[in-house]
């Protein structure tokens, strides 16, 4: 599957190691970024999520070059139907 699919997340976010876990299981590549050591991606997540620094908040390319889709704690379908889109 292509596109890109870039996880903001924390060491210790329970949501983003269960969501990891199964992007790695279902082969999807990602870039993992730790908002508590980049203050421009935690700025980023707040600006999505209503000033929160909610994770993991995901950002997705999809594949055939559509619009990027944010999302706040997706389950897997909702990254690979955004992968696909």
């Amino acid at each position: 599957m292509s596109g890109t699919v870039t996880m903001y997340s924390t060491t210790w976010c329970g949501y983003c190691s269960r969501l990891k876990s199964q992007l790695n299981r279902e082969g999807i590549g990602y870039t993992e970024i730790n908002i508590e050591e980049d203050p421009a991606s935690a700025a980023f997540v707040e600006s999505v999520n209503n000033g929160n620094q909610v994770v993991p908040t995901v950002l997705v390319t999809p594949a055939g070059g559509g619009e990027q889709v944010v999302m706040t704690n997706p389950s897997l379908m909702q990254v690979k139907k955004a992968l696909a889109a």
